[in-house]
């Protein structure tokens, strides 16, 4: 048999042509290649949702050529290299399944890093915490899932995120506090016990935002270097933060320093950053005396 390969004229729901799930995946990946940081997983991820199996039983079956319907229009969205995130809807993040759309950034792994910092830094008691510029909800919702004990607040400037945040609330059915408005501006008065945020940090220009086009800039470029948002989150904390209350930041990974200096300044101690399970620079935090 030669490579398998989808025909251009394929249609949603349409059987591909006959070839084993081994061969497919081989093809699928070799596809995914230009797009995916793993082909070969994310080709397994395709056959898992056309068949509706999962990756055990999708193992267990590579030798075998059942039909396969294929979510043509998806695929071709995917192939013009549009995140699979968005393609699909959604994402997961900390063990959780959330919706996403165009209006938010896609949740990484790298920002469960942040999530990881809070729930350290603080004691399972009860904590007032809020996540500012939420996006799709998914560090609010890590945090109340993991601690169901904890008064939760998050809040986004932009509507759109923000439906999409409180979505995920209700299908996860989390408690959380939603807030539209700009950084500290949207939330009730404090004091908190923590403040965390993934803001805007990427630098105007930066060689990066070619691979993020299709996000939402505005939750990704901020000017001075990406570091206005990020002096604005430091510059704000003391005042609404109880004595010993945190701050946690993620940032890019060569503005630790630039971040930890920041800290210091407004008076923060005990600021330290964590890195990310790649090794970077990515979460600075400290507390306020």
């Amino acid at each position: 048999m030669g490579e398998l390969a989808i025909p251009a004229t394929t249609t949603d729901g349409a059987t591909l042509p006959a070839g084993s799930l081994r061969a497919w995946r081989q093809s699928l990946a070799r596809a995914l290649a230009p797009h995916s940081l793993a082909p070969e997983r994310e080709a397994e991820d395709w056959l898992c949702r056309a068949l509706g199996w999962s990756r055990a039983r999708l193992y267990a079956h590579l030798d075998d050529s059942p039909a396969l319907p294929w979510p043509a229009a998806q695929w071709r969205r995917r192939m013009a290299g549009e995140p699979r995130e968005y393609v699909w809807g959604e994402a997961e993040f900390y063990g959780l399944r959330l919706q996403v759309t165009p209006a938010t950034l896609i949740p990484r792994p790298d920002t469960e890093t942040l999530v990881d910092a809070a729930l350290a830094a603080l004691p399972a008691t009860p904590q007032r915490v809020a996540d500012l510029g939420t996006g799709s909800g998914a560090i609010a919702l890590a945090l109340a899932a993991e601690r169901p004990a904890w008064d939760v607040h998050a809040s986004d400037a932009s509507p759109e995120a923000l439906r999409v945040a409180q979505a995920n609330g209700a299908a996860l059915r989390l408690a959380v506090h939603w807030h539209r408005g700009d950084w500290y501006a949207a939330l009730p008065a404090g004091p908190w016990d923590a403040l965390l945020s993934n803001p805007p940090y990427v630098a105007p220009g930066d060689a990066h935002l070619a691979a993020l086009a299709h996000e939402p800039q505005s939750a990704l470029v901020a000017v001075q270097e990406g570091l206005a948002d990020l002096h604005q989150l430091i510059a704000g904390a003391p005042a609404r933060l109880r004595g010993g209350g945190w701050l946690l930041l993620e940032h890019g990974a060569d503005q630790g320093a630039a971040v930890r200096a920041l800290l210091a300044q407004a008076g923060f101690v005990g600021v330290e950053t964590r890195r990310d399970y790649g090794g970077q620079e990515r979460v600075s935090l400290g507390r306020r005396p």
